[in-house]
């Protein structure tokens, strides 16, 4: 019943129905899923419309599957695809509207949604940032096709694993609806060592921080299965560390316990989120992001500046530089070019993150001490 409680939670949040939902043993290989039910249902549409400020774990799935990643230029301003530049290729078979640090942009998402549909594109929302959160159509109703939600590492809930795909019931491509609803419905969950890994994660996550040669133990324990980093080997090298897998009851346990503390864990994130915006005069008011990106003039090294805010305390990230974060071991295998797509690229070596996870009070310390250290 646990899987099935978790269901309803998401189905109640989201004004959906139950039965919609798919839990999986993390968002990825439920993207893997969805890719592939694509690619074998419209076999003559090959590529995703997608973009490079992102992580390589969500361009995996695409090349998993067999299809082509083709990347557009991001909006400084949603740091997510720019419905202005978008350029959609000839029989596209996926866009995806990713809400980048859990800001959703109705405005802009209605206008890629609507590119999309125009070009005969699914819509693929990754609100992997933003879990239960959607873009929503004029009418209120959820606008994408597919919705992708993590209860990942270091997203809005305090759990290390799971994830959860809606597939829209409105869809209008009904075969490919029932394919991609066939293949999540079929997951199992993960072997004996992947759900001992999960249980595991942050004991072990421990002991690679802080034993001697880290991050060979930690190579070595991801061979044995005992230990699924955040990002795997495999996973900056065009690949998946696992086969598609549905979650565990453990997973759809911890799940349902932090949904019910998502009110106040967007609460919190939501006043530093309006601290930060009213301290920086960033236009990122009203919304619970996971981080509070901002962009440090031209000519400041963003790197310096995450090592300066990290020296005092303060757990600035370098949410995605480089491109494809963490980086990714050949760019030619992500079907990456570098220096074509340069307002992306400009954002990309100018952006900083600042947690979120803070007090109103200490987001203002933090945009201080950040403004003095960008000068």
């Amino acid at each position: 019943m646990t899987s099935a409680a978790l269901q309803a939670t998401l189905a109640d949040v989201t004004g959906t129905r139950a039965q919609d939902w798919h839990l999986v043993f993390k968002a990825r290989y439920g993207m893997l899923a969805v890719f592939e039910a694509s690619a074998a249902v419209r076999p003559d549409r090959r590529s995703v419309v997608t973009q490079l400020l992102t992580c390589s774990t969500a361009v995996d799935p695409i090349l998993v599957a067999g299809l082509t990643p083709v990347y557009g230029e991001v909006s400084p301003r949603t740091f997510s695809l720019d419905p202005v530049l978008l350029r959609v290729p000839d029989a596209p078979g996926a866009v995806v509207i990713q809400h980048t640090f859990g800001l959703v942009d109705q405005a802009s998402s209605r206008l890629l949604a609507a590119a999309a549909r125009e070009a005969g594109a699914v819509v693929v929302e990754d609100s992997a940032h933003c879990v239960t959160r959607m873009a929503r159509g004029a009418d209120g109703t959820p606008l994408a096709d597919i919705s992708v939600h993590s209860f990942g590492v270091e997203k809005m809930l305090p759990t290390k694993f799971g994830g959860a795909i809606w597939v829209n019931p409105a869809m209008t491509d009904t075969a490919l609806r029932d394919a991609m609803t066939t293949a999540l419905t079929a997951l199992s969950g993960p072997g004996l060592r992947l759900g001992l890994a999960a249980r595991s994660y942050r004991w072990t996550r421990a002991v690679v921080g802080r034993a001697p040669g880290g991050a060979s133990v930690g190579r070595a324990l991801e061979k044995t299965k005992l230990y699924s980093p955040a990002v795997s080997t495999a996973e900056q090298q065009g690949r998946l560390a696992h086969g598609a897998h549905g979650a565990t009851d453990w997973i759809a346990r911890k799940a349902a316990t932090a949904l019910a503390e998502l009110p106040a864990i967007e609460a919190r994130r939501l006043a530093a989120t309006d601290a930060y915006a009213a301290a920086l005069g960033v236009d990122l008011a009203g919304q619970p992001l996971v981080r509070f990106p901002v962009l440090v003039p031209p000519g400041i090294d963003a790197g310096a500046v995450v090592k300066a805010l990290r020296e005092r305390d303060i757990y600035a990230g370098a949410w995605y530089r480089p491109a494809l974060f963490p980086g990714v071991a050949n760019p030619s295998a992500y079907a990456y070019v570098p220096g074509t797509l340069p307002v992306t690229e400009d954002l990309i070596a100018r952006i900083v993150n600042l947690p979120t996870d803070v007090s109103a009070e200490r987001a203002d310390e933090i945009a201080a001490a950040y403004l003095e250290l960008s000068r």
